[in-house]
């Protein structure tokens, strides 16, 4: 005797049980079995859920004006996406992050959330196929193999630009930092060794453009993966599909997402090359391996309080140690550090998924995904947290960062166009061994007198070209 609290439902392995309370059917039910791997349900991802309706939508809305799906079908379809869109039933897209099929099991899982939200719609139970079905309706002139990608694109395409704002965030701080240093003259360091002046502000000021490009270069990345392979269908020959339904379903993909989506003009090359993702992966390589050198700077920069660097002052967050009292840790830029080093091991499993495909079909496109998304999406959650945890709250340590350049002996470049190479270098030499100011040495060897010098050493000759050298 059938449980009241279950449906059967069919497929081409046989029935299977599903709970009532669901939405999802016996295709996902099947997946759930077959792939416990991560843990990490699909819903993890929202924008991969709301890219799915998308498509879902598109696809009903061309259907319908093919006539090929029933109106009232289409209406319940599309309201069904929305609902989806709105929060409803993410949680009911339960297949894992990592699984067999080149996706099928994701979109099998959104075929059947949207039939049943569908049916609810149009006053019947979740279930009843024989009035709206998953793959005869929700599914019409649609193959995983041209689904499952588009939608990873338009899901891609929304997390960068969640983290192009977030970086924006980020600069604007270091931004700031650089305006608020712009006066403090500190030493500059080449491998670590003392070179010459530059400001504070200076070095912020490159963090910001640093960000500024990675920008960019994420805004020419989300153009590549705005060509899509919808109407593709299994190999990308359109076979099950009207010849007007792929320029058709892409004009209404961009109009329900606002993304400006196009077709490829070569549908079998687009259903087996990924290369769009990879380029992708790699400019989120470029970012997190920039980002990650600008956290090992504010390391170095803040290190100490007394024994390092300690120009600078990160603000403190937590305490450092559980046996060292007043221990205080640079904890938000390592973080960031350890992002960055899962997005470079991110970059290399898409680069072997890449690698992978066979013939007309990369079948490990969910480890594509599942890689793209946590990059985007911890970048974008580093960013928002160094910049309110950590650079917002820098201070300078104005008295160190003046005695470093007083002390140092890097200062004597700026005094090679005027007293030479050679007595430079001397110089130089004499400060090292006798432990005295190489403004001292000068001025007792007679080679500037002290006026020339303090004229010489302003900060605002020593960190930028200079219009008096002396000419030849």
């Amino acid at each position: 005797m059938q449980d009241r609290s279950e449906r059967i439902e069919h497929d081409l392995l046989g029935d299977l049980a599903v709970p009532n309370e669901v939405y999802y059917g016996v295709h996902t039910l099947r997946a759930l079995i077959n792939f416990p791997i991560t843990g990490i349900p699909i819903s993890t991802w929202p924008n991969l859920i709301n890219a799915l309706a998308y498509v879902k939508e598109a696809a009903a809305i061309a259907n319908c004006e093919l006539r090929l799906l029933p109106e009232h079908k289409m209406k319940a379809i599309v309201h069904a996406c929305q609902q989806i869109r709105e929060g409803i039933a993410h949680d009911q897209f339960v297949v894992d992050v990592i699984q067999g099929g080149a996706g099928t099991s994701t979109n099998m899982n959104a075929n059947e959330v949207i039939a049943n939200l569908a049916l609810e719609h149009l006053g019947h139970k979740r279930g009843d196929y024989a009035v709206l079905h998953p793959n005869e309706d929700v599914n019409l002139g649609q193959s995983t193999n041209d689904v499952y990608p588009t939608a990873l694109k338009i899901a891609t395409y929304m997390g960068i630009a969640q983290l192009v704002d977030a970086m924006g965030v980020l600069r604007a701080s270091f931004e700031r930092k650089a305006v608020e240093f712009r006066d403090d003259l500190k030493m500059g360091r080449t491998q670590l060794q003392d070179a010459v002046p530059m400001t504070l502000g200076q070095e912020f000021s490159t963090f910001a453009v640093m960000l500024d490009e990675d920008q960019e270069r994420l805004r020419e990345a989300s153009q590549l993966i705005c060509e899509i392979n919808l109407g593709a269908t299994a190999i990308g020959t359109g076979i099950n599909t009207s010849p007007d339904y792929a320029p058709l379903v892409c004009r209404h993909l961009a109009s329900v997402t606002g993304i400006p989506v196009t077709t490829s003009p070569n549908l079998v090359e687009a259903t087996q090359d990924v290369g769009s993702f990879v380029q992708l992966s790699g400019v989120l390589k470029r970012v997190a391996v920039k980002l990650s050198k600008v956290c090992n700077d504010l390391r170095l920069l803040s290190s100490g309080p007394r024994a390092g660097l300690g120009e600078i002052n990160l603000p403190p967050v937590q305490a450092g140690s559980s046996i060292m009292p007043g221990k205080v840790n640079p904890v938000i830029p390592e973080v960031v550090n350890q992002i960055a080093f899962e997005v470079i091991g991110n970059d290399v499993t898409v680069s072997f998924a890449a690698e992978a495909g066979q013939l007309q079909l990369n079948a490990f496109e969910p480890v594509i995904a599942h890689s793209l998304f946590k990059s985007v999406a911890h970048l974008r959650a580093g960013c928002l947290t160094l910049a309110s945890r950590c650079v917002d709250g820098i201070t300078a340590n104005r008295d160190r960062l003046r005695s470093l350049v007083e002390n140092s002996i890097g200062i004597v470049t700026a005094l090679n166009p005027y007293i030479g190479y050679t007595n430079a270098t001397q110089v130089a030499q004499e400060a090292l061994v006798s432990g005295r100011g190489v403004a001292e040495i000068v001025i007792e060897r007679g080679l500037l007198t002290r006026a020339q010098l303090e004229d010489i050493l302003k900060p605002t000759m020593l960190t930028q070209p200079r219009h008096n050298l002396p000419l030849a």
